[in-house]
Parts: structure tokens; sequence; C-alpha cells
């Protein structure tokens, strides 16, 4: 069987799906009405006449009170759904790879402290997450720097990562890797100001 063929046995499988789903689709509309019946139709409308136009009603509403009066400018604004929340953590965590001892290492950093890993500087700007009762979004906006071998500094890297995708954004360098593995809260790295009064 040549790939031709599977091609176009796999249109007709396409085709007879699509003519089943026409089928079905015809059983669900109204019945047909039968000859000779009488039909309920509304008189044609006047051209320049305002139209009446019924609200819709809403099957989960409770039936208004007889005595119920309804504003007819009245509006009910939906509910906006609530937006998820962001959480700004002070501590980014890292994972890098050192791919010449094949070393995995996780690193902690505060925001806006550059941590040395390798010839990569690392330096968070920002860390957010959400809370635990929500679904899973960690990023953080880095800054990587390399330290070239004549001792110069060189970005490789100024973005987003993404903790749930760490390959979306991670730096890719000859020797190292680093990725965002989530954002904290706590660390039990102390603090750049509290290492600088000590």
């Amino acid at each position: 069987m040549s790939i031709f063929s599977r091609i176009s046995m796999g249109g007709l499988t396409v085709t007879a799906v699509f003519v089943a789903c026409a089928m079905a689709a015809a059983q669900t509309l109204e019945a047909p009405v039968e000859p000779g019946a009488p039909m309920e139709l509304e008189p044609p409308m006047e051209p320049g006449a305002p139209m009446e136009l019924e609200p819709p009603v809403d099957p989960a509403a409770p039936p208004l009170e007889p005595d119920a009066t309804v504003e007819p400018n009245a509006t009910v604004a939906p509910a906006a759904p609530a937006a998820p929340q962001r959480i700004t953590n002070p501590v980014a965590e890292f994972a890098g790879i050192d791919k010449i001892t094949a070393r995995i290492i996780t690193f902690d950093v505060y925001i806006d402290e550059t941590v040395q890993f390798g010839a990569l500087q690392v330096t968070p700007r920002i860390c957010y997450s959400r809370p635990q009762t929500e679904e899973p979004k960690t990023d953080s906006f880095v800054e990587v720097d390399e330290i070239t071998l004549d001792r110069k500094i060189r970005r490789i890297f100024t973005g987003w990562m993404f903790a749930e995708s760490p390959g979306l954004n991670a730096v890719e360098h000859a020797v190292y890797d680093v990725w965002l593995k989530g954002c904290k809260q706590k660390s039990e790295v102390p603090a750049p100001d509290a290492a600088k009064t000590n």
C-alpha cells in the first residue's frame, strides 16, 4: 500500500465521520411539520415601526413575584471572574548543570542579588508565583552575564524564565545551563543585607 492510498483512505474516514455528524445533527432539529397542518406566522412589521424585544429569561433565576416591578432600563452586570492572584517572592530558586562534571546544583538567589555559578552571574529582578490553591505558574525576570576568559562581562540572557516550562527560556551555555525551579518566601541562605551586617 502506498503513502498516497493511505492518505486517500484517511480522507474517506474523515468524510464518513463528517457525514455521520451531519446526520446526527439533522436528527436533533425540530420535528418536521405535517403537510396541511396550520402554521403560526407572525404578522409582518411595518417599516420604521419600533421593535419590541423581550429580555432573555434566565432559567436558573427565581420567578418574579406578581407585585415585583422591574425597571425598564435596569441592567445586571455579569460577575467578573476573579483574576488569578500573583504573589511576589523575595527569593528565586534556580538549578544549574555543569556539563563538564555532570553535577546539578540547586541554589537560591535573592531578588536584585547577583550570584555566580561557574562562569555565569545570575540576577533575578522579580519572581512571581500563585497560591497553592490555584494552578501553578511561577515566573521570574532574570539577567544572566558570562565572565569571559579575558575577564569581561557579557550579557547572554535577559528575559522571563518559567518554572513549569524550564526548557522554554533556560540559559544554554557551552559549559553551564541554568533554569528556574521556583520562587520562595524564605531561604536558608542569609539575605544579602544580613550578610553585610555580620
